[in-house]
Order: structure tokens, then sequence, then C-alpha cells
């Protein structure tokens, strides 16, 4: 390799590696207009990936204010949301399509 694209080459991968870190996946289910399970403990100061499972045949919202997030799930389908890094406490959500059963809340520590 050539001596002088050494630094470049190793200034880049210095910057690259924390985005190239693997972000953890959490997993929600969506039956019967509930969140499954409806609270769900995430890590602390970590970029996450939500993957919401909608097993129900209507369309869902997931929705929360206070993680600034919303994203429509067709039936029989999945949706994925990234959110974080956050601060310690917790964070509820709901689906907006069926507020009286579909809510739940993300816990960060």
């Amino acid at each position: 390799m050539n001596k002088s694209i050494l630094p470049a080459a190793l200034l880049g991968l210095a910057i690259c590696s924390p985005l190239m870190a693997e972000t953890q996946t959490f997993e929600l289910s969506i039956k019967n207009h509930n969140f499954e399970p409806s609270t769900l403990t995430i890590p602390l100061d970590e970029r996450v990936k939500l993957v919401i499972k909608n097993e129900d045949a209507t369309p869902e919202e997931f929705e929360s204010h206070k993680l600034n997030r919303e994203k429509i799930i067709p039936g029989n389908s999945e949706g994925v949301v990234f959110v974080g890094p956050l601060y310690a406490g917790e964070y509820p959500f709901v689906g907006e399509f069926h507020e009286e059963s579909a809510h739940g809340k993300l816990i960060v520590k």
C-alpha cells in the first residue's frame, strides 16, 4: 500500500467504524389490535431498529409523540422504525387506528 494514502485510509476507517456498528433489532407484533409485547425495554444511548409486524388484516399506525415517529403498517405486513439514541425513561406509543386497545411503551435504561 502506498504510504502516503495510509493516514487517509486510517482516518476513513476511524470515521466509518461507529457507523458500521450493528444496530440492535427489537420486534413488536400487532395482533387483535394490541401490541405484543406492550412494554419493550431498549438500551440507553443507542440507536435501535423496531420491526413492527402487523398480523391483523387491517392497517395500523404506530405513533409516538414523545419519540416523534409515525408509521403506517398495512395489514399482514411489517414496518421498520428507527429510534434513539434516547435518554432513560418511558416513551409511550399507540396504534392510532385502534387507540382504545393498541398502546404500549418503550422503557429505556
